[in-house]
């Protein structure tokens, strides 16, 4: 095994140590996360609020226990295969050693770590992004028609994981045109290869077509309730946060890609960034959907670097390219990861609002950062439900209806009383059981001032009261209630059917 080999065995080894020793028990799993675990239970070709990939991910991981272990492992072997291709691009670029070292420091000490920290679809986004690329550069290297085909399987992986691999293309597409590249467009094989991916993608394509389209609503929701408060500016800024530590490296790959002879081949991805950043920028996108673009150019990036600095005193400066993205870990370790308590936070706010970490999708300023706060709060929900869920006989049915998905999804993963916990939020609208007549209802409930649910619900039951309520003051979820209903009047599955149907209806 020569030196290449283990250096690159050590960073991928590293990258796992750090997504796991970078996340502090005292957290639950965050909201997001126990939707995509519970889709595992529901697989189809398609869901309200992401392609199928993940849930084929989620039913790998149930098989293999459903532990906390396995659901933080996908995520970092993600991330540890984004590194080995930004390794195996700078090998591919003919860049010697200090590239590799350089380039894998730049992917291991960056804003992936954070990705790469939650199981969501963002760290196989990125991942396939910039598989991508080293796909066309691979083509472009040698032009064997095989890259196509591989190149458009990649694309539907990406695709059938997160339509945000659109803008991939979007991007690349005019950036060949104008490039000397545009010729592959001519070859009959890269449409072959299109057609290919497009089968891919067929079946959930035919699922948002029978479903009429639920991705149109979900991004109109998104519009109007998130991306309203994208700050444009802010979206920019925030690029240069989540490669801080690698900027010069990435500054430099725009550099190469214009004046370094052996990139002359490669020109057209000078323009292809640009082209990407505009159209997220025109759309309001969210800053972090633009991560996928960057570890390539950190490739191209390092092979440069590399070359400018192997001779005479330039090469005394190589060690200050691999420091940079070190050093600007230590802040990022104190602040962009749940490894401080809740109460540390609150008492140590200023440099987690100078940074806007403390702004949430609402555009307000919080005690917590979003995520960690979607992160507290979650066991104490399911172990009360839990504990109310027991006194009813199992001869009566009961069901235990959310207000949102992360509290039936936490539920769903907590509960030791094998309660199957819906909503009439995302996907959880069509995974009511209606076969069942229900005689209780436990009604977990979000925060209200002037809560109007008894007034609501109880003329359809004998009895209600409420049972308890999440305690935690640090959790987005603090004051989230737990209504029980008792002994049902009617039959409650045509009133459950009238506003699923409802909720359809508006979704379509």
């Amino acid at each position: 095994m020569n030196k290449k080999i283990l250096i690159l065995i050590g960073f991928v080894f590293l990258k796992f140590i750090l997504q796991y020793v970078l996340l502090s028990p005292e957290y639950d799993l965050q909201r997001d996360e126990y939707l995509h675990l519970d889709q595992a239970h529901h697989l189809a070709w398609g869901y309200l609020s992401v392609p199928p990939l993940t849930s084929w991910v989620s039913y790998l991981i149930f098989l293999l226990g459903n532990s906390v272990f396995w659901i933080k492992f996908f995520p970092a072997l993600f991330g540890a295969l984004t590194l080995l291709i930004v390794w195996k691009t700078i090998e591919l670029l003919k860049g010697n050693l200090y590239a590799l070292i350089l380039g894998a420091t730049c992917i291991v000490f960056s804003s992936l770590l954070r990705i790469n920290m939650l199981y969501q679809p963002n760290s196989f986004d990125v991942l396939s992004w910039t598989a991508f690329y080293y796909i066309v550069i691979q083509y472009v290297k040698t032009k064997n028609p095989k890259w196509f085909y591989i190149g458009f399987i990649v694309f539907a992986l990406g695709f059938l994981n997160k339509y945000n691999i659109v803008f991939l293309l979007i991007g690349l597409l005019p950036a060949l045109l104008l490039s000397g590249e545009r010729k592959m467009l001519a070859n009959k094989q890269l449409y072959f290869a299109m057609l290919l991916g497009l089968l891919l993608i067929l079946p959930n394509l035919l699922w948002q077509y029978n479903n009429q389209f639920p991705i149109v609503h979900h991004m109109k929701e998104l519009a109007e309730t998130q991306l309203v408060n994208v700050d444009r500016i802010g979206f920019l800024k925030e690029q240069l946060l989540f490669f801080i530590g690698s900027f010069l490296v990435i500054l430099s790959s725009l550099y190469a890609l214009l004046f370094y002879q052996p990139f002359s081949k490669y020109k057209f991805f000078f323009s292809s960034i640009i082209f990407t950043l505009i159209v997220f920028i025109y759309f309001k996108a969210k800053a972090y959907y633009a991560i996928g673009l960057y570890p390539i150019y950190i490739a191209f990036g390092s092979v440069f670097l590399a070359d400018l600095l192997k001779t005479g005193w330039k090469k005394y400066i190589q060690p200050v390219f691999i420091l940079i993205p070190l050093l600007f870990f230590i802040p990022m370790y104190n602040l962009a990861f749940p490894n401080k308590s809740p109460e540390y936070i609150v008492q140590h706010p200023e440099k987690y609002k100078k940074l806007g970490m403390l702004r949430w999708e609402d555009g307000k300023d919080h005690d917590l950062p979003q995520d960690f706060a979607d992160m507290l709060g979650w066991k104490e929900l399911t172990r009360k439900t839990d504990s109310v869920y027991a006194l009813f006989p199992k001869s009566e049915n009961t069901l235990v209806l959310c207000d949102n998905y992360g509290q039936a999804g936490a539920i769903n993963y907590y509960t030791k009383k094998g309660i199957k916990a819906v909503s009439f939020n995302a996907d959880y609208v069509n995974w009511f059981n209606l076969n069942v007549y229900y005689k209780n209802l436990i009604r977990v409930k979000e925060f209200e001032e002037n809560s109007t649910e008894f007034a609501e619900t109880s003329p359809f039951f004998q009895a209600g009261q409420i049972t308890g309520e999440i305690t935690n003051k640090y959790a987005r979820e603090y004051k989230t209630t737990i209504f029980v209903f008792k002994n049902a009047k009617i039959n409650i599955n045509k009133k459950l059917e009238q506003e699923i149907n409802e909720e359809k209806n508006y979704a379509q």
